[in-house]
């Protein structure tokens, strides 16, 4: 059975990309590359799900939109 799963990609003050996957708790990772990165989401997905992490309901993802507040 194949699942999707959102992946936030950020970079870091020091430049590296850090990977976050919302669904699954405490699931993230980081890296050098983005192709490095996206290996590395890939495999770490699969681990949070073979130590009992709970598949989430099943929803559709809509987007991201990122907001300047100035204070």
């Amino acid at each position: 059975m194949k699942h999707n799963f959102t992946v936030l990609i950020e970079q870091g003050e020091d430049g590296a990309y850090i990977a976050t996957i919302p669904a699954l708790k405490s699931c993230y990772t980081q890296a050098d590359t983005i192709p490095e990165l996206l290996e590395k989401a890939q495999e770490v997905i699969e681990l949070c799900l073979e130590v009992g992490e709970e598949l989430p309901p099943a929803s559709k993802f809509i987007g991201v939109q990122q907001m300047e507040v100035a204070l």
